[in-house]
C-alpha cells in the first residue's frame, strides 16, 4: 500500500537546509586559511568589517572567530585583532635538530639573518659556561630564524675558539652556525636546559612579540672529547613551539 508523504515534510527531506551567518563565515574564514590564501600571522578582518561583509550582527561575527580559536586556526591579540596562528613545531629534546629544517617542516620559507658576530677574550660569564681560561677567546653570535616572513627563533651563540679555531674565519652572514658545526665538528656529549620566561623589551622586539609574552627557551652545550665546544640559547614564542621526548621503561 502506497503511504503519502505530505507537502510539508517531503519539502525538508529534499531540501537542504541553508547555512546560518555564523556557519557561512567560519568556513570561509577557515577555507581561506587551510588553502593558503591567509598565511601564518596574516591578520583576519577586524569584527566591524567582518560584520558590514556579511551584513550580520558583531555578536554572529564573534562567535565564529571564537570557534576558530578554539580550532587552533586563529589567536586573537588583545587590541591588535585577530591573526591566522602558526603551526606548532616539535622538537625532540634528545636530539641536536637544524631549525630550517623545523621550519621547512611546517612548509614555510625559511630565513636566517645574523645580528651580530663578535670575536672576544672570554668573559667572566663565557668562561664559567663553557670552562675556558682568561686567555681562551670565543665567537659570540645573535641570529634571528624567521618561517614564512615572520621571526621564529632567536639564537644565540657561544662557540669556543680552542676547540674550534676555524670558526673565526666563518662569518655566519648567510647561514647558521649550527649545521656548520655538527657538519664539521664531532661531538660526544650534549646536555639541554629547557626553562619558560616572559619576553623582556630586547626579545619582544626581536621576535615582534608583546612584552611579556611567554617564551620557551631551549639552551644545549656539546662536548667533544672533554671539551665544551658550543654553547647556544635559542628563544622561541611559547605558544608555537612544543617539546617532545620519547622514553623506555628502565630495565633491573
Amino acid at each position: 500500500m502506497a503511504v503519502s508523504v505530505p507537502k510539508q515534510a517531503e519539502s525538508e527531506t529534499t531540501t537542504d537546509r541553508r547555512p546560518s551567518l555564523h556557519e557561512r563565515i567560519l568556513k570561509d574564514v577557515e577555507g581561506r586559511i587551510l588553502s593558503g590564501e591567509w598565511p601564518p600571522g596574516h591578520r583576519i578582518p577586524f569584527e566591524h568589517e567582518l560584520t558590514l561583509q556579511y551584513g550580520c550582527s558583531r555578536m554572529t561575527v564573534n562567535k565564529a572567530l571564537t570557534d576558530l580559536v578554539k580550532r587552533g586556526l586563529i589567536e586573537r591579540r588583545r587590541k591588535s585583532g585577530s591573526y591566522v596562528m602558526y603551526p606548532h613545531t616539535r622538537s625532540a629534546v634528545l636530539e641536536i635538530r637544524d631549525i630550517k629544517s623545523e621550519v621547512e617542516a611546517l612548509g614555510l620559507d625559511y630565513g636566517y639573518e645574523c645580528l651580530m658576530r663578535t670575536q672576544r677574550k672570554a668573559t667572566v660569564s663565557d668562561r664559567l659556561i663553557l670552562e675556558l681560561r682568561s686567555t681562551d677567546e670565543v665567537l659570540a653570535i645573535l641570529a634571528r630564524h624567521s618561517a614564512g616572513g615572520q621571526p621564529f627563533c632567536l639564537e644565540e651563540r657561544l662557540i669556543n675558539l680552542s676547540a674550534v679555531p676555524e670558526a673565526a674565519a666563518e662569518s655566519f652572514a648567510t647561514s647558521a652556525p649550527g649545521p656548520w658545526l655538527i657538519g664539521r665538528v664531532p661531538w660526544s656529549a650534549a646536555e639541554h636546559k629547557i626553562r619558560a620566561v616572559v619576553a623582556d623589551k630586547h626579545t619582544a622586539g626581536l621576535l615582534g612579540l608583546g612584552l611579556g609574552a611567554a617564551c620557551l627557551i631551549i639552551e644545549r652545550r656539546t662536548r667533544n672529547n672533554g671539551r665544551y665546544v658550543t654553547h647556544v640559547k635559542l628563544t622561541y614564542s611559547g605558544d608555537r613551539h612544543e617539546l617532545v621526548a620519547e622514553f623506555a621503561p628502565t630495565r633491573s
